[in-house]
């Protein structure tokens, strides 16, 4: 079975390795990816400032905010690689501004699990797309960056998950018992 940390080590040894090396222009889907994942995690961060407007929780807005920071981190290195780059920065929506959320109605007003369930959905939406992105990469400093994205969202997932599982908030499907397992 191959070793992840040896493919990152090696990958890590072939970007060194390749300083020499011109830069080749970026392709269609390199391009793709990034201008897809800045917009994808802008409109992340629009869901957490939701959901800061909305919850009273201490730690539901501790979690929120350090979502924020590392979105508003990846979207400001990835927006400068682009603009190193030449591509044009998409059009994203504008920052929520901060409301009460003791002024906001009940029917309108996430609880604290939905906040939480969706905050692990787009989660693991960005950690598909980063995946896809450095696969996608020709150019091993793209490819690094992807690395770095994702390893970022596997740290916050871990304090994610274990605020979920705390709270009693995972979203667990069925367990599979295959025909002939013992019964205990």
């Amino acid at each position: 079975m191959p070793n992840p940390f040896e493919a990152v080590w090696n990958t890590l040894k072939t970007a060194i390795d390749n300083t020499d090396e011109p830069k080749t222009p970026l392709h269609i889907i390199e391009v793709g990816d990034c201008w897809k994942y800045v917009t994808m995690v802008e409109e992340f961060i629009r869901y957490e400032e939701i959901g800061l407007n909305t919850s009273t929780d201490d730690e539901i807005k501790e979690m929120l905010t350090d979502a924020i920071k590392v979105c508003e981190s990846q979207v400001k290195r990835l927006s400068q690689f682009m603009r190193e780059e030449g591509i044009s920065l998409p059009d994203v929506t504008s920052s929520k501004p901060n409301s009460d959320s003791k002024e906001v109605p009940l029917g309108v007003k996430l609880t604290d699990n939905e906040i939480s369930n969706g905050i692990a959905f787009k989660l693991v939406v960005c950690m598909q797309a980063c995946a896809k992105g450095q696969g996608d990469s020709l150019r091993n400093d793209m490819g690094l960056l992807w690395l770095n994205f994702y390893s970022e969202w596997v740290t916050f997932g871990t304090t994610l998950k274990t605020l979920m599982k705390k709270r009693g908030w995972i979203k667990v499907p069925p367990y599979y018992y295959p025909p002939g397992y013992p019964n205990q």
